[in-house]
């Protein structure tokens, strides 16, 4: 008579057997990324002609596909399967819930196989100079807008003096922010496109602002949690046309759908930089704009007039703010009366100029003007008109 062992026994050394079964074999999956090997931004381009999200590595040189580098990576057995979104807006609603991680997942993927140069270099990295750049984020839903938030914007042309006097004021009463919305289709455009004078129209200027771009749905932020709701920051520029309305119906002078909402007037990009890759911009906030070689615009963020956490808290007092959405911090001097005239002699740009707005740690856009040269020629006189019809009598 054969004697078996006890159901408990056989099934301890049954687990015990599947215990050591698992300690011998090679590990198959592997924990999630808690931190990025390396800093990287986020951006749309056009690779073979289709709209891409990628990221920006290794000193804005190089451009991965994200998606094809995901499905790279979960082809081996210790990476689960994750899609990636299509778009930009799908990245940045998801981040903050996850997705990140998975994207530091990939990053340090391709650090540790060497995957982005010499031989191993696979065909889902490009040379950023080998790929368009579009704006990266098409489209946000709203583009806020802080009007005179810097010191030296609120004093365009005022001296040293009154500079300090006009500042000591305003530190001393600065009552709430300014915000205004401007068009996003038809006005965002990426880095390396044309900006448009519209015909006529020849008052045309520029501002650089740094954009922030929202990650999580917020109402009533306070300024303490502002940056909860921040998914990166990005450069933009606020193109306007200060040649104002012609005389006579409607009485008053300024209008801000001249000034700030024609089409190629919303430059923004290259790309984003994800907010823990950039640490507090009001401390290293430094924004640039030159025109055909010739620095017009510099500023940090201690000129700013209301910081951007209280410019959040401001804006989503106001209106909900969702992911994608993007608020614009405000210029400094260098417009208006402050304006630096150049080989055109002129301190509005002029056809044919190129324009670069920098912010450091982020990147540089930079564009060519492009003056429209006519207008279809069966519209009834109800268009805007060139502004050399009615300057005088401004």
């Amino acid at each position: 008579m054969i004697k078996t062992k006890p159901r408990s026994t056989r099934a301890f050394f049954a687990r015990l057997g599947a215990a050591l079964t698992l300690l011998s074999a090679p590990m198959l999956v592997s924990a999630q990324a808690m931190e990025s090997a390396e800093p990287f931004k986020v951006g749309t381009f056009a690779i073979d002609d289709i709209p891409t999200v990628g990221l920006v590595m290794r000193d804005d040189s190089l451009v991965v596909d994200l998606n094809a580098a995901n499905r790279a990576m979960q082809l081996l057995p210790q990476y689960s399967h994750l899609d990636m979104p299509d778009d930009m807006l799908g990245l940045i609603e998801r981040y903050e819930y996850g997705l990140k991680y998975r994207i530091y997942e990939v990053v340090n993927w391709l650090v540790e196989e060497e995957l982005l140069s010499g031989s191993a270099m696979r065909d889902f990295v490009h040379p950023v100079d080998s790929v368009d750049i579009m704006a990266p984020i098409q489209y946000p839903s709203k583009i806020m807008n802080a009007a005179v938030n810097f010191y030296t914007h609120a004093c365009e042309g005022c001296n040293d003096d009154e500079l300090a006097q006009r500042t000591k004021e305003r530190r001393e009463n600065r009552g709430v922010p300014y915000l205004f919305l401007k068009p996003t289709r038809g006005a965002v455009i990426g880095d390396g496109e044309d900006i448009i004078m519209p015909y006529g129209r020849d008052e045309i200027e520029y501002e650089v602002e740094m954009a922030i771009v929202f990650g999580r749905t917020g109402k009533y932020i306070s300024a303490d949690r502002a940056y909860d709701h921040v998914f990166g920051y990005m450069v933009a520029m606020d193109v306007s046309d200060r040649g104002g309305r012609p005389p006579g119906g409607y009485a008053m002078r300024s209008d801000w759908f001249v000034g700030k909402g024609h089409d190629t007037f919303a430059p923004h990009g290259p790309w984003i930089v994800p907010k823990e890759f950039y640490g507090d911009p009001m401390q290293r906030l430094h924004q640039i704009t030159v025109v055909d070689g010739v620095t017009v615009q510099e500023a940090k963020a201690g000129d700013m007039i209301h910081n951007i956490p209280e410019l959040i808290e401001y804006a989503s007092s106001l209106i909900t703010v969702f992911p994608g959405d993007v608020m614009q911090s405000g210029t400094s001097g260098g417009t208006g009366a402050g304006r630096v005239e150049r080989a055109s002699g002129s301190g509005f740009l002029v056809d044919g100029e190129t324009i670069s707005a920098q912010i450091e740690g982020i990147g540089t856009l930079t564009h060519r003007v492009v003056a429209e040269k006519s207008i279809p020629s069966d519209l009834s006189g109800s268009q805007l008109p060139p502004v050399s019809t009615y300057r005088d009598q401004r």
